[in-house]
This record gives C-alpha cells, sequence and structure tokens, in this order.
C-alpha cells in the first residue's frame, strides 16, 4: 500500500533531522526538539507536519540569525541532510527572510538545492521587492538549475499552496522581465516553471500572456515552442484562435465539418452516448487541427459557460475524411450537477465553431 504524502514527515524524520543538525552543532538541544516536533504530529496533515517542525525549530535553533545560518550551512556539508527533512528548515525561514533579509535571501539561494525556498522567499518579495528583485536578477544566471528555478517559482503570482503576490498578480511586468531570460534555460526544470509561470500571468492577464508568448517566438530559441504551448495550455483548451495559432493551428484553416452525431440523442442522467463527427478539408496541403467538443451544461438558471473536451490532435489530409469517435458519460460530478433538459454540444475545430447537435438528459 502507497503511504501517503505526509507520511514522509514523520517521528522517524524528526529524529533523522535531529541526528544532522546535532551534528553540525554540537549544542543543539535534540531531545527538546524532538519532543516539541512529534508532539501529536501523527494526527496532522502535511502542511501543518511541516509547520509544526519548523515552529520546533526555530525554538530549539539560535536565535540571532547569523548564528541560525551558519548551523544551517554546516548541516548542509551533510550529504545525507536531504529529502524532506530540509522543507521545515525552508519553512522557518518563511517569517525570519523579512525581518533579515540580507542575511537569509543568500542563504535561500544556498539551500534551494537541498529544498525549494519558492514558499520562503515570497515574504521578502512582498515586503522588501526592490531588494529581493536584486537578487533575482542576479539569481538568473547561476549555475546552480534550482537557484534559477527559484527566480522562475518564487515569483509565481499564483503559486499553489503558496502565498499570492498581489503586486505581481496586477502588475506582472517586473517577473516577465526575469521569464525572458529563463524562457529558453538550457535546464527543463526551469523551463516548465517559467511555463508554469506564463499559465499563472494568463488568469489575470491573457493579453499580455499572448504577447508575451508572440514576442517569445519571434525571438526564437531551441525549446520556446514547449515553453508556449504548456504556458498557454488552459487558453489552447478553451480554443483561443491566438494561442492556437501560436501553436501552430490556423483558425481560418478550410476546414468543413460533414456531420456530428450523437447516440442516443436520449439519455438519462448517469448514461453514456457517443459522439461522432467527421470533417473535411478541400485544401491541396495538409492541414493541422485541434478538434474539440464543447458540452453546454445546464444549470439552475439556464445553460453554464460550456465544458471543453478535448477530441482529437490530426493532420488532416486533402480528399481524405478524418472521423472521430468520443464515448461520453453524463452523469453528476463533485463540481458539477447535471439537470433535466437540452444540452448542446458543439465542435470546434481550431478555436471555430463548426456546427452543433443536441442530447436530451433525462431524470
Amino acid at each position: 500500500m502507497t503511504s501517503a504524502l505526509k507520511d514522509h514527515v514523520s517521528p522517524q524524520m524528526v529524529q533523522d533531522l535531529a541526528d544532522e543538525l546535532s551534528t553540525a552543532w554540537a549544542d543543539f538541544p535534540s531531545d527538546a526538539f524532538i519532543d516539541d516536533a512529534t508532539n501529536g504530529l501523527v494526527e496532522l496533515e502535511l502542511k501543518d507536519r511541516i509547520r509544526q517542525v519548523a515552529t520546533a525549530l526555530a525554538r530549539t535553533l539560535p536565535d540571532e540569525p547569523t548564528d541560525l545560518v551558519a548551523v544551517l550551512d554546516a548541516t548542509l556539508g551533510s550529504a545525507s541532510f536531504e529529502g524532506w527533512m530540509v522543507w521545515p528548515c525552508a519553512e522557518m525561514l518563511t517569517p525570519l527572510g523579512p525581518e533579515h533579509p540580507d542575511i537569509i535571501l543568500p542563504f535561500m539561494a544556498r539551500l534551494t538545492h537541498r529544498s525549494s525556498c519558492e514558499f520562503a522567499i515570497r515574504p521578502c518579495i512582498d515586503q522588501h521587492p526592490e531588494l529581493t528583485f536584486a537578487y533575482l536578477h542576479t539569481w538568473v544566471n547561476d549555475p546552480d538549475e534550482h537557484v534559477r528555478r527559484l527566480v522562475s517559482e518564487g515569483t509565481r503570482p499564483r503559486l499553489p499552496w503558496g502565498q499570492r503576490l498581489r503586486a505581481l498578480q496586477e502588475d506582472p511586468t517586473p517577473s516577465i522581465v526575469l521569464l525572458d531570460r529563463l524562457r529558453d534555460d538550457d535546464s527543463e526544470f526551469v523551463r516548465r516553471s517559467v511555463a508554469n509561470h506564463l499559465g499563472d500571468i494568463v488568469k489575470d492577464h491573457p493579453n499580455l500572456a499572448l504577447e508575451t508568448a508572440q514576442r517569445w517566438q519571434a525571438e526564437g530559441g531551441a525549446h520556446i515552442d514547449t515553453v508556449i504551448r504548456h504556458g498557454l495550455r488552459t487558453l489552447i483548451k478553451a480554443g483561443h484562435p491566438t494561442a492556437l495559432q501560436l501553436v501552430g493551428y490556423d483558425a481560418d484553416a478550410p476546414v468543413q465539418l460533414e456531420h456530428i452525431t450523437i447516440d442516443p440523442s436520449q439519455l438519462p442522467i448517469g448514461g453514456h452516448a457517443q459522439i461522432a463527427v467527421e470533417l473535411t478539408t478541400d485544401s491541396t496541403t495538409p492541414v493541422p487541427i485541434v478538434v474539440e467538443y464543447l458540452i453546454h451544461y445546464l444549470g439552475i438558471r439556464g445553460p453554464r459557460k460550456p465544458k471543453a473536451y478535448r477530441l482529437a490532435e490530426r493532420t488532416l489530409e486533402p480528399g481524405v475524411a478524418c472521423r472521430l469517435r468520443r464515448k461520453q458519460t453524463f452523469d453528476h460530478a463533485s463540481i458539477r450537477t447535471l439537470y433535466p433538459g437540452d444540452h448542446l454540444i458543439e465542435v470546434q475545430v481550431n478555436g471555430r465553431v463548426l456546427g452543433s447537435c443536441t442530447l436530451e438528459l433525462t431524470a
């Protein structure tokens, strides 16, 4: 049986961390730390376990930040100081960073190779933006990919599990300047972060994200198309014409819908039906297409915003019909309650709706 993630932060992990710190600092109060960190630990969920161990560290490591960093720097000398035990150390830095940024920020760059400081750095960005960005601009050239990734991941305005960076949500320009220098990084680890950061910008400033992607594509790069595709994935899935064009799909491509059907056309809630689509082109050259079907689920007050489902990515050959089929279940889900009535189903090719059919759901 696979263990839960939270089980990695266990009493044994606390003991292992205490051993590492005791080796680095002979005066470390190991027993007090273990008692504090493990008190009720197994009853907590993951993030609360991390916070409890971090709080116990703050109570038992030196109060003076220079001395505290010296202990942790010594601990970094051990190859076995790695994995889950490092995360609480990074978490402990979160409140210290804004109080002592000139001491804590450089140490984050040293620690992030063992455990990313993407969460810990965010209060520094929020409270000391000018100073923190000075470090970030230096780190984009760091030889360690983990430090370069910290630049992108730490400044994500909507980082999952992380503090929202409201100023960068309102104006992501300062972080885009950093992404410009990382967008075609040698490390896929860094590039993936850049793409996810671009995806965050899409949620608040879709036009700015598209303009940024267009500029990156014009400037070129060995990996830029992959970064753009992942970064704009929500717009691509939604059939946004500009986003689709950036990844090679022309909204005005000569594609014809020969038919769209759903069988059966009347269905009780909880059943499934088969959607069938046939497409052709009168182009003399192959046409790349991305095909989706949009279901306009009924809500209490009428049709909701349509939900897009990817049907296929194909190259449509001249003179050859492209037939696509998909079984779709129509049942209640945790995020959606279904209601009886007519449901419009549209087929969308390269972001353009070409036709529709209707399914009647019954109770």
